[in-house]
């Protein structure tokens, strides 16, 4: 009964350049999606630093300019449409 069992280890085949692409892009995206946790997790100080020091007031002109720009794309647009009528 021991003659018909075969204890000896499987033959696994090479792995294909593919195979090994495909191995080390999984680790790669997995230390990637680790580093994006951790920098979720752990706050960064200087930003933190920085808006306290800011005050509200310094926040909210800064809020305000960032609004200011949103009105840029809208000559733009009208511009589009002029060259629009043109034709």
């Amino acid at each position: 009964m021991s003659a018909d069992l075969d204890l000896s280890p499987p033959e696994v085949p090479e792995p294909t350049l593919l195979e090994s692409l495909l191995r080390y892009g999984l680790f790669l995206g997995a230390v990637f999606q680790l580093v994006c946790i951790l920098a979720i997790i752990v706050p960064s100080s200087k930003s933190h630093d920085q808006e306290e020091a800011a005050g509200p007031a310094e926040v909210k002109g800064a809020e305000q300019s960032k609004k200011a720009k949103g009105g840029a794309p809208q000559p733009r647009q009208k511009a589009r449409k002029e060259s629009k009528k043109k034709r």
